[in-house]
């Protein structure tokens, strides 16, 4: 059996991983449950801490687009999203269809992923947003906590985005999959 690898910066090659490899790992009290981290392409990466206004704008999103959510779809709250056999992240928010489970959801079932940064905004908006389009995902919000602005990519394709559209803290943000939910940035 060959070893799967990636290179880091410095130029070594590090062990890569599958999805099915850390999963064992955490079976097996290897990584604990209480990690946070994302498998990005092989690599474990370690998720920083939330901050207050990360999570006052990811709250104050999830109640609005629950209240709003049609029966057809499921809301989800940093759930973890197989992309590839390589690949699984944990966006803030993702809407889904209510008919897959969450196990079988991939990413161009996902109607919405919303990324919410402050510390994460580089990640979030470059290497993260790039995975999302080359797996098919159809809309990702990337929402700066700090200026209370999101860039909204669409049309997704594995090249990238064919679309990003900036909106600042009073543009009024809507998503035609969640009837009636409509909210300004820069009023929570």
């Amino acid at each position: 059996m060959s070893m799967i690898s990636t290179r880091g910066a410095e130029g070594f090659n590090r062990r890569a991983f599958t999805v099915d490899e850390v999963l064992r790992m955490q079976a097996a009290g290897i990584i604990g449950e209480d990690e946070n981290f994302e498998l990005v392409e092989g690599e474990i990466v370690p998720m920083h801490s939330k901050t207050h206004a990360h999570e006052l704008i990811k709250s104050d999103l999830m109640i609005r687009i629950a209240r709003a959510l049609p029966d057809k779809l499921w809301l989800g709250v940093e759930s973890t999203m197989y992309l590839a056999a390589n690949t699984f992240l944990e966006p803030d928010i993702v809407l889904y269809p209510r008919r897959l489970e969450l196990e079988q959801v991939r990413g161009a079932d996902i109607v919405l992923a919303i990324e919410v940064g402050l510390t994460s905004l580089a990640y979030d908006r470059g290497l993260k947003a790039q995975l999302y389009a080359r797996h098919g995902v159809q809309e990702l919000w990337v929402i700066d906590a700090k200026k209370r602005s999101v860039w909204i990519h669409t049309s997704p394709s594995a090249r990238g985005w064919g679309e990003i559209d900036k909106r600042g803290p009073k543009d009024e943000l809507a998503h035609p999959a969640i009837p009636g939910f409509r909210v300004k940035l820069g009023e929570i």
